[in-house]
């Protein structure tokens, strides 16, 4: 066990024990020469704060929890990267849960958080969760919560998100630019708000311009994939997918039938960017950024910590970019 205390280093390097506490702290009144001085005693000596001397003094543990629905998802993992980051660049840990969409795990990760006493929670919601009220206890114990990406159906919650609406009114509207007549649109689980509103948005927009659209609910690639298998079938000129899993169980069936892109048939997805490009032609999105979503949670994390009280319901923008797939 490691016994280096800040008196330890403050005895040996002549300096008070507050001097080297803002040191290790990098606060602007102490000079660069004293704070790499003490930052190499520190790690020569392998010093590691009392975290619960820590939390006792601030009751501020400096560990942030982010709960997504799966670690394995490109766009939850560029979230994680990015808030990771953030943290770290800030003197924050990062604490990572998943819930595998199942309330009683999402539960469960909350109780942890609140026994590691984190100072602010990111999470992303369960289709099937029914309440924020646990939640809103950490909420009530000064632990703010921002809610992102797949957020609830409430007021009086930080909410981050992607402009949902924005982002399947670009595809729909491409859609109608390239003339297409009979579209395949797979949507993620229904209970979801991001899906409610992408679903409103593209749908209303296909029964204006007078587009048959085939609209289907696909929970993972292997439902997305069948679904696909189905209504090729019925020769529909483009498939719209809604997000990147769903759009590796489309291709997958397109690929099967040997059909070429975009002679054939026409996709598009919704993407955080990187499984498009791993087609041939790369398949036309719109992006929908991991990283702007989490650099925006984060930022109102630190605002909240800071003794703001304003509600933030905030969005990025998405956009167009375009393949060879339409």
């Amino acid at each position: 066990m490691n016994n280096t205390t800040l008196k330890k280093l403050s005895e040996i390097s002549g300096l008070s024990i507050s001097t080297v506490s803002r040191a290790l702290k990098n606060h602007p009144d102490i000079s660069e020469k004293t704070k790499s001085l003490i930052n190499e005693l520190a790690d020569t000596l392998d010093y590691e704060p009392n975290v619960n001397a820590v939390y006792l003094r601030t009751k501020h543990t400096r560990l942030f929890g982010v709960i997504v629905p799966s670690i394995s998802n490109f766009f939850y993992d560029s979230v994680i990267a990015t808030l990771e980051v953030e943290s770290r660049k800030n003197n924050y840990s990062l604490m990572i849960l998943q819930s595998g969409d199942d309330p009683n795990i999402e539960i469960a990760n909350i109780k942890l958080c609140h026994q590691n006493r984190v100072s602010g929670l990111f999470a992303c919601i369960t289709p099937e969760t029914k309440s924020i009220e646990p939640f809103q206890k950490l909420a009530e114990l000064d632990v703010p919560v921002i809610f992102f990406d797949k957020v609830p159906d409430s007021s009086g919650c930080h909410k981050i998100c992607v402009a949902d609406e924005q982002a399947a009114s670009l595809a729909a509207n491409l859609i109608v630019e390239k003339q297409k007549k009979k579209v395949l649109a797979l949507f993620e689980n229904s209970k979801l708000l991001i899906t409610k509103k992408r679903h409103e948005t593209f749908t209303e927009i296909m029964r204006t311009h007078g587009i048959e659209c085939i609209s289907e609910f696909a929970l993972n690639h292997y439902e997305a994939e069948k679904l696909t298998d189905a209504f090729l079938n019925e020769k529909p000129d483009a498939i719209f997918c809604m997000t990147d899993e769903i759009l590796t169980g489309v291709m997958k069936s397109v690929q099967k039938r040997h059909l070429q892109l975009p002679d054939d048939i026409g996709v598009i997805a919704i993407s955080n960017g990187f499984i498009p490009t791993l087609y041939y032609p790369q398949i036309t999105y719109i992006e929908t950024s991991g990283e702007k979503l989490a650099e925006l949670a984060f930022q109102s994390m630190m605002t909240t910590l800071s003794g703001n009280t304003t509600i933030h319901d905030e969005m990025i923008d998405s956009r167009l970019v375009a393949g060879g797939s339409m």
